[in-house]
């Protein structure tokens, strides 16, 4: 989340794991553990998009929360992403062959982020050292990212024990995760995954 590469990680990881994180809403929540099958992504963006995404290599399948999650990552941006980067977030969910689109509650499903840049510094505060493996990569973890390319080598994470919504239950879902900024589209990735939990 922290690099042109890690950010585009983070739009399709957090797009898609968002609603399986820690619950800061009242809603109910379960706690349970689950897994990620199929995991493929794909650029949605206009062929001339300033910021695409190069390579995205995530494992095991399936993936275990809790549990170890393998990634690497590469990508490049033509234009300088600051301050204010809006990401559009469309979360779907396959119901009796169609796809249903999950409207926005408190924050999860098909969100508006006004700027990913303000996102990015509540979840490390300026001034702070970027997170490993970044920080020995010297990877950014805050906006303005600068044009250019930038690789994430393959580096292990850790996935905690997350509380679901209530509402999230087992299926297939897909994600799509539009950035932009000063009123242009600048990249969009899409992600498909199975949910299955206990």
């Amino acid at each position: 989340m922290r690099s042109l590469a890690v950010l585009a990680v983070a739009v399709s990881l957090a797009a898609c794991l968002a609603p399986l994180a820690e619950s800061k809403h009242h809603g109910k929540t379960r706690r349970s553990h689950a897994k990620i099958l199929g995991f493929d992504w794909k650029n949605c963006g206009k062929p001339d998009a300033p910021a695409v995404l190069k390579t995205l290599q995530l494992s095991p399948d399936p993936i275990s929360i809790p549990g170890q999650l393998t990634a690497a990552a590469s990508g490049a941006t033509s234009v300088e992403l600051s301050t204010p980067l809006s990401v559009n977030v469309t979360l779907e969910k396959e119901v009796a062959g169609f796809w249903v689109k999950i409207p926005c509650v408190e924050e999860i499903g098909s969100c508006h982020y006004p700027d990913a840049c303000d996102l990015l510094n509540q979840l490390i505060p300026p001034g702070q050292d970027c997170p490993e493996p970044l920080h020995t990569y010297g990877l950014p973890c805050h906006c303005p990212f600068k044009a250019g390319s930038y690789s994430l080598p393959q580096s292990e994470f850790y996935l905690p024990y997350m509380d679901l919504p209530y509402w999230l239950t087992n299926g297939n879902y897909r994600v799509q995760g539009v950035l932009g900024g000063q009123g242009e589209e600048l990249g969009c990735l899409k992600v498909a995954l199975s949910l299955h939990s206990d």
